[in-house]
């Protein structure tokens, strides 16, 4: 076996071997990360988590050739994308995901790279000379002179996210020494458990699970009111549609049960409940007024 060969297959046993090991597995891509910010990541993972860089070829196949043994695992072939790497570990997810992101650090943007956000540059004065003038005007940006210096007059959008970062564009930020961007591991898909799910449901909270639960519950309720079928959640909603037909029946006939007797004598006597209304009133404002004190003999000849 050549050494390319022997390589390769040490790898693809290195990546089963993790696979196998470890019950997480996060999915990061690594785009514009140099070798000195990549070997400050792994001693920032160490002792908690693995990563594991390689060709994208190699990993299917490894995967392909464990799928008889680890069928489980051909799901994440898909997620197997672009310039991708796979960080293995037994820890809490939110833990590892904050260490990931600590790696992140902002850098100058470069000419030819998909913007990853909006980029507005506000209005101000700057410490740029009048010369650049003519570099604003080529961009479409007002400006005026301000005590020798070029004033940006209006906030301007440079990039968008998602397009690409022209050279004028680059040129002006490294010029104004604007960093926006920051450059690290970014997370696109996380298996745990055997489940294979997108790393945006990570920031879930117990209050979005619970806005999810209720929301749910509540469809489940309305599509059983509306086909007349029975459910748990639909229960409460029939148990009052079926009080408020019977107070229904109750108001028009002579019939009664005891849960609805006071809300029938309202209706059939109403002016009992208004007199009474005033007369609780009274009751009560007379019990919260303090009795007048009586006054000792010994005040009562005080002023002579």
């Amino acid at each position: 076996m050549s050494e390319g060969r022997s390589k390769k297959a040490a790898y693809m046993k290195k990546l089963v071997g993790l696979l196998e090991d470890h019950s997480r597995v996060l999915f990061v891509t690594v785009d514009n990360i140099g070798s000195h910010h990549m070997q400050k990541i792994r001693g920032q993972l160490r002792g908690r988590a693995v990563l594991l860089l390689g060709k994208n070829t190699l990993m299917r196949k490894a995967i392909k050739d464990a799928a008889e043994e680890h069928p489980e695992w051909l799901q994440l072939l898909p997620a197997i994308a672009g310039n991708v790497g796979l960080v293995f570990t037994n820890e809490e997810l939110g833990d590892i995901k904050e260490k990931l992101l600590e790696s992140r650090v902002p850098a100058l943007a470069k000419a030819g790279i998909l913007a990853p956000q909006d980029v507005i540059v506000e209005k101000q004065v700057t410490v740029l000379e009048p010369t650049k003038t003519s570099f604003f005007a080529a961009l479409d940006i007002t400006t005026k002179i301000t005590r020798g210096c070029v004033e940006i007059l209006n906030d301007v959008h440079l990039c968008k996210e998602g397009e690409k970062v022209g050279s004028s564009e680059a040129a002006l930020m490294q010029m104004l020494d604007l960093k926006p961007f920051t450059y690290g591991l970014k997370l696109t898909w996380v298996l745990d458990g055997g489940f294979l799910f997108p790393a945006k449901l990570l920031e879930t909270t117990e209050d979005d699970l619970f806005k999810a639960f209720a929301s749910g519950v509540s469809n489940v309720a309305a599509l059983s009111l509306g086909l007349s079928y029975p459910t748990l959640p639909a229960f409460p909603h029939t148990v009052t549609s079926a009080f408020k037909n019977l107070v229904a029946v109750c108001l028009q006939t002579d019939y009664c049960f005891e849960q609805a007797k006071e809300l029938k004598e309202r209706v059939e006597n109403p002016d009992a409940f208004v007199s009474e209304a005033p007369a609780a009133a009274a009751a009560a404002t007379t019990a919260a007024e303090p009795e007048p004190e009586e006054e000792s003999e010994s005040e009562e000849f005080d002023g002579f």
